[in-house]
């Protein structure tokens, strides 16, 4: 039986626009396995983002309880929260958010000297060895302006894991990235997951939804559709995109 790393309990999120109420999660019920890689899955507007950021403590829930490790993150004061998201949580989003003024290679570990207990040593050697296994260890001295969109993705992905998170949240990884540039993310996140990684990612991208083990549908702020896959293969990945697309036009998609 695999461990629970997160789970959601009744979460509802609303808000009010023009004397009405906006429902965006709708009482999710929601458990988020150790070591699998989810994807979360909707159409525009549907709330998976939302759905995201509320199981992460980036953003505040309406109602309702989310729990990491059986222990309730919901409600938690906001310095412990942040900690938690900082030393368990790793974030990469489809906007890169690397400082400006900052070097890839300082983009990437600082974030790892904010850790207690953990040397400046220890975190340069991390720091090191995960520019090296994205590729770009030659370019660990320059600004994020002087390397390419899928270059600052690469350091990204090498900054959410600088403090050896539990879970990996990515919202649309891909998204602001052309074909070839967004295969090879996948290919570092798939990786990261045949390594032990946790991944929960928000997409709408058939081709990175193939690389799950299991997706979740939502629409209209509920999960109405769940669906498992076996790890994935390259040579089936044709195939559990098939299946995925007649499962996803069966919900509407």
């Amino acid at each position: 039986m695999k461990n629970i790393l997160l789970k959601a309990n009744d979460l509802c999120k609303s808000f009010a626009a023009n004397g009405l109420q906006n429902h965006v999660l709708n009482h999710i019920n929601l458990e988020i396995y150790e070591g699998d890689f989810t994807v979360i899955m909707g159409s525009s507007g549907s709330g998976k983002s939302t759905l995201l950021y509320s199981i992460s403590g980036m953003d505040t829930v309406t109602s309702g309880q989310v729990l990491y490790r059986e222990k309730q993150i919901t409600g938690m004061k906001e310095k412990k929260l942040t900690y938690l998201r900082r030393k368990d949580f790793g974030f990469i989003f489809q906007q890169m958010h690397l400082v400006s003024n900052l070097s890839v290679y300082e983009n990437v570990t600082v974030p790892g000297y904010l850790i207690k207990g953990v040397s400046v040593k220890e975190v340069n050697q991390r720091g090191e060895q995960l520019l090296e296994s994205v590729g770009i260890t030659d370019l660990k001295k320059r600004l994020p302006t002087q390397i390419s969109g899928g270059e600052q993705q690469r350091a990204c992905i090498a900054r959410a894991l600088i403090n050896q998170p539990v879970l990996l949240f990515a919202d649309e990884p891909t998204g602001a990235l052309n074909k070839k540039i967004g295969l090879e993310i996948l290919d570092l996140l798939t990786c990261r997951n045949e390594e032990g990684q946790s991944i929960l990612m928000v997409t709408h991208d058939i081709k990175a939804a193939a690389r799950a083990n299991r997706i979740i549908y939502i629409e209209d702020g509920n999960i109405v559709g769940e669906m498992s896959l076996p790890n994935y293969q390259k040579d089936e990945e044709a195939y559990a995109e098939r299946q995925i697309v007649a499962w996803l036009s069966a919900r509407g998609w």
